[in-house]
C-alpha cells in the first residue's frame, strides 16, 4: 500500500472517531440525563455511578482517537464504541419509557367517562338510533336521573318522538324489556353488572344489543392527604378495582376494596379487605352520591373513586393519603407481564373450576401458577367457597403479595419492557411521580425485609333493599366488632406495631362448597355473580 493511500485511510479513520466520538458523547450525555432525571438511584449509587460513566467515556474517547494506530486495533475499538452506544440507547429508551410511564400513570384528568345506553333485544329490528321513532322507551325514575335525562336530551337532538314508560328498579325496567313491554330502555352501563348478576338475565349480554350510546364526563376530585415524606411516614393506600375491562375512566362498580397501610420504618405492610357487598352508609363530597343511604359498598364506585374513598374512610374512621384505581384489563395485563403469578392453595381449598369463568382450569392443593387471566378468575371467586366474599378477599390479598414479590425479584430484568407496557394505562393514581420515585430510590438502598400482615372484615349474609337498584340483594351485614379491630389494626401499623398486638379472631379458611350446595345458594338468593366475560366480546352495538 502507498504512503498515499495510507495517508487517505488515516484521514477516513481520524474523521470516523471524530463522528463516533460525537455520538458516543451525545449517548452518554442523554443516559446521565435520563438517569437523573427519573431519580430513583440512591445518591450513593447516583452520583458514583454518573462518575463511572464519564470516566468510562473519555477513555474510549483517549483509546479511539490517541491510542490506536494500526487499521485492527482502530476497527476493534470503533467496533466497542459502537457496542457501547447501542447499550447506551437501550439504556436510554428503557429510561424514558420507565419516566413516560410514571408520568402517564401519575396524571390524572380529574373527570370520569360515564356511558348510557339504549337497549333492546336482538330480535329487535331497531339498529340505531333513528330506528327509535314512535318507539317505546323503558326509564328509570328514582335512580340514575341524570343518565337517564342526559340520554333523552341526545336521543331528542336526533328529532327523534317516542313514548316514555317510569319503572321505580333495574330489575322492572329489565323485566319490561324482556315482555315486551318497551321496545327499548335507558340503561347506564354502570348498571350492566347488575344486571348480569340477576339470574334470569345471566345472559343479558348476549340477549341484547346496544342501539345508542350517549357519554358524557362527571368531575372527580381525588386530591391526596399527601405525608410529607413516603419513606419515613406511615400512609393508607386504597386499591379500588372496578369490574369492567377497558379503561379506568369510565365509573362502575368496585369489585376489589382493600386498604394497604404501609410503615416504611417497620417495613410492615398491613392489607384490609372489605367485601364488596358489605352494607354500609354512602359518603361522598358535594352529595354526589346517595349520601346518606345504606347500600352495598360495591355500588359507591358507579359515582367514582372519591365516593368509595370517602364511604370507607366513614366506615373505619380513618384518613386514606392515596388511591390507586384498576380494573380486570389491569390485573390481567400486568400478571402476564410479570411472567405469571405463583400462590400456594391451602389443604381443602382446590378448587375444580372458577365459576365467574368456567372455561379455565381452577387450582389444586399446594402451589399453582397463574396467568393473567387464571388470577382474576382466582381473585374473583366466592361461589365455590363456604365463607365466599372472605375467602374471595383472601384471595385477591394473595394475589397481590405474589405480585408485590415478583415485581421486586431480579427475574423482573427479563420481564421489564414487557411490564412497562402493562402499566400504561393499567392504573392511575393520586400519588405524585416525585413519591413514587423516592419510594423506588427507598427500596432500593435501605433493601427492608417487608412484613405482609392481612385482616379481612366478615359478617352476615343477608337480604337488603339496595336503594341504587330499589330491589332486595345479596349483602353481607359487617360484624361491629371487625370494624373495630380494622380500625385498631391500621392504627398500630401507622403507630410502628404490628397488626397481630391486636387481638381477632383466627381467620381460617372454611373450605369449599359442593356444585350441589352452590346452586341451593344460587336458588335461594344469596349468592350471585355475573361471570367474567372479555371486552366488548358478548355486547352487540347495532347499526
Amino acid at each position: 500500500m502507498s504512503r498515499h493511500e495510507e495517508k487517505k485511510k488515516s484521514i477516513v479513520f481520524i474523521i470516523f472517531g471524530i463522528l463516533l466520538s460525537i455520538v458516543l458523547v451525545a449517548f452518554t450525555g442523554a443516559l446521565i440525563y435520563q438517569i437523573y432525571k427519573l431519580q430513583v438511584l440512591p445518591d450513593k449509587i447516583l452520583i458514583p455511578g454518573i462518575l463511572a460513566i464519564i470516566l468510562f467515556g473519555l477513555i474510549l474517547l483517549l483509546v479511539l482517537n490517541f491510542c490506536t494506530h494500526g487499521i485492527v486495533s482502530k476497527i476493534i475499538y470503533s467496533f466497542l464504541v459502537i457496542a457501547i452506544c447501542v447499550v447506551y440507547g437501550f439504556g436510554n429508551f428503557y429510561l424514558y419509557s420507565t419516566s413516560k410511564t410514571l408520568t402517564t400513570v401519575t396524571t390524572q384528568s380529574n373527570k370520569a367517562k360515564n356511558t348510557v345506553s339504549v337497549i333492546a333485544m336482538n330480535s329487535s329490528s331497531m339498529e340505531d338510533v333513528k330506528s327509535l321513532e314512535g318507539a317505546k322507551l323503558g326509564v328509570l325514575t328514582n335512580i340514575g336521573k341524570e343518565s337517564t335525562e342526559k340520554s333523552l336530551k341526545d336521543i331528542k337532538k336526533n328529532k327523534v318522538t317516542y313514548t316514555k314508560s317510569d319503572y321505580d328498579n333495574v330489575p322492572s325496567l329489565i323485566k319490561a324489556l324482556y315482555d315486551g313491554e318497551v321496545d327499548a330502555v335507558v340503561l347506564n352501563e354502570a348498571y350492566r353488572s347488575n344486571v348480569c348478576d340477576i339470574e334470569e338475565y345471566a345472559n343479558f349480554n348476549n340477549e341484547t344489543k346496544v342501539i345508542h350510546k350517549t357519554v358524557y364526563y362527571t368531575k372527580e376530585n381525588s386530591s391526596p392527604l399527601a405525608v410529607s415524606d413516603i419513606t419515613a411516614k406511615p400512609f393508607n393506600i386504597l386499591i379500588s378495582g372496578n369490574d369492567s375491562f377497558g379503561s379506568l375512566d369510565e365509573n362502575s362498580r368496585s369489585d376489589v376494596d382493600m386498604l394497604v397501610t404501609i410503615n416504611p420504618v417497620t417495613s410492615t405492610i398491613l392489607l384490609t379487605s372489605i367485601p364488596r357487598d358489605s352494607y354500609v352508609t354512602e359518603v361522598c363530597d358535594d352529595y354526589a352520591c346517595n349520601y346518606g343511604v345504606t347500600d352495598k359498598l360495591t355500588h359507591t364506585g358507579m359515582y367514582g373513586v372519591d365516593t368509595t374513598k370517602d364511604t370507607i374512610e366513614n366506615l373505619l374512621d380513618i384518613e386514606i393519603n392515596y388511591v390507586y384505581r384498576v380494573n380486570f384489563t389491569s390485573m390481567i395485563n400486568i400478571v402476564d407481564a410479570l411472567g405469571g403469578v405463583d400462590v400456594t392453595v391451602p389443604e381443602g381449598m382446590a378448587v375444580s373450576k372458577f365459576y365467574t369463568n368456567s372455561n379455565l382450569e381452577g387450582v389444586h392443593e399446594g402451589e399453582n401458577h397463574l396467568d393473567g387471566k387464571r388470577a382474576l378468575a382466582y381473585s374473583r371467586e366466592r361461589k365455590a367457597y363456604l365463607d365466599g366474599d372472605v375467602q374471595r378477599a383472601r384471595n385477591q390479598q394473595q394475589v397481590l403479595q405474589a405480585m408485590f414479590k415478583k415485581a421486586t425479584s431480579p427475574e423482573i430484568i427479563k420481564n421489564y419492557v414487557n411490564l412497562l407496557n402493562a402499566l400504561i394505562g393499567a392504573f392511575d393514581t393520586n400519588m405524585t411521580t416525585d413519591e413514587i420515585t423516592s419510594f423506588i430510590k427507598y427500596q432500593i438502598q435501605a433493601k427492608p425485609n417487608w412484613k405482609f400482615e392481612q385482616f379481612v372484615l366478615k359478617g352476615d349474609n343477608d337480604l337488603r333493599v339496595s336503594p341504587e337498584l330499589g330491589s332486595e340483594v345479596s349483602v353481607v351485614i359487617l360484624y361491629d366488632s371487625y370494624i373495630s379491630v380494622a380500625h385498631d389494626k391500621i392504627q398500630a401499623v401507622l403507630d410502628g406495631k404490628s397488626s397481630d398486638t391486636i387481638e381477632a379472631q383466627e381467620d381460617t379458611p372454611a373450605g369449599t362448597l359442593s356444585e350441589e350446595e352452590i346452586e341451593a345458594q344460587i336458588q335461594y338468593g344469596l349468592m350471585t355473580e355475573a361471570p367474567i366475560e372479555e371486552e366488548g366480546s358478548d355486547i352487540y352495538y347495532g347499526g
